[in-house]
């Protein structure tokens, strides 16, 4: 839980020092999948802290797609606030490979980011 809560606190802070205004953030949450069988259950225990993590911050969420046993692609569009998700078929080991394959890349020295 400690990460969780530093990693927030990292998050939140960045984004009042870029000019947002605590009293607008609103948040949608995702994930929360139990994908590996046989592993203790560190999605729900993951969405548990996130959900409440907002509640204690007093951040409203929007939206949420949480739980079940399917892994989820999720896109996000910065600009207006615009999520989807894509569930996945399998989370067969090969599957899941092939997934993190598709991580977004590190930022190019000039500091731009290509999302996906």
């Amino acid at each position: 839980m400690r990460y969780g809560v530093n990693s927030m606190e990292l998050l939140i802070n960045g984004l009042l020092q870029n000019g947002a205004a605590r009293s607008r953030l609103q948040a949608k949450l995702f994930g929360g999948a139990h994908v590996i069988k046989n592993l203790s259950d560190v999605g729900a225990q993951n969405a548990e802290f996130a959900t409440r993590f907002l509640n204690d911050e007093g951040i409203a969420c929007v939206a949420k797609s949480l739980g079940g046993n399917r892994a989820r692609r999720v896109r996000f569009w910065p600009t207006d606030g615009r999520a989807g998700q894509m569930l996945l078929e399998s989370t067969s080991p090969e599957v899941m490979i092939a997934e993190r394959a598709r991580v977004v890349p590190a930022p190019v020295e000039d500091g731009s980011a290509e999302l996906f």
